[in-house]
């Protein structure tokens, strides 16, 4: 397997140091302590939003599910009110940025999942039309056009699973096999956008990029 958010949860194994079963892989940090980071970094970016957006997909079986403890928690340490907001596709998208705009959101945490990173390019020229800081889950997001991306590095963390297939093949167990959870994250920032934003990005923060787009 590969990065599900909560294993021992899903029953997909018994814990994570011994799976215990015939399935091991790797496994993501769970999605309500990154959102709560990515909160953080958005605000960071963002110092005088009090009104943060919250888009993600209801269909997402793997993403976002209102309301989540370390996400609230987060929001609630920064003075920051949260606004939830479904987008189940595409289509969704104007309607989705109409309810932002009607209330009042600053900034917009896209929470994970394929439709928008399918529709990364569209989606980011609707935020900047409406002027919205975004935060992504990948560089990807950033790359199209977004604002800030914080987590994984999808095709360094993939790759690790190519460890665990060598390892199987040549006789391990995968009940004896710990699965592996994420220590790396990096931060991609867009400076390109921030300047069409009107944003000027603290220096600690571009002091802890690891890539920094021009």
């Amino acid at each position: 397997m590969i990065f599900p958010n909560d294993p021992v949860g899903q029953g997909l194994v018994s814990n994570l140091r011994r799976p215990g079963g015939n399935v091991t892989g790797t496994t993501n940090i769970p999605i309500s302590d990154m959102l709560g980071k990515r909160l953080q970094i958005l605000k960071e970016a963002v110092p005088n939003a009090t009104r943060v957006a919250i888009v993600y997909d209801p269909t997402d079986q793997l993403g976002l599910s209102p309301p989540m403890k370390g996400l609230e928690a987060a929001a609630q340490s920064l003075r920051v009110q949260l606004q939830y907001v479904k987008a189940r596709g595409p289509e969704d998208f104007d309607g989705a940025f109409a309810a932002m705009v009607q209330q009042r959101a600053d900034a917009l945490l896209v929470a994970g999942g394929t439709t928008f990173l399918i529709n990364r390019t569209r989606f980011n020229e609707l935020a900047l039309r409406r002027r919205l800081p975004t935060i992504f889950s990948v560089r990807e997001g950033v790359e199209a056009g977004g604002f800030v991306a914080y987590g994984l590095n999808m095709t360094d963390f993939v790759g690790r699973a190519a460890a665990y297939v060598d390892k199987i093949l040549k006789g391990a167990r995968p009940a004896d096999l710990p699965i592996e959870q994420p220590s790396k994250f990096e931060l991609v920032i867009n400076v390109k956008t921030a300047k069409a934003l009107g944003l000027t990005i603290p220096s600690s923060l571009l002091l802890r990029a690891d890539e920094v787009i021009q």
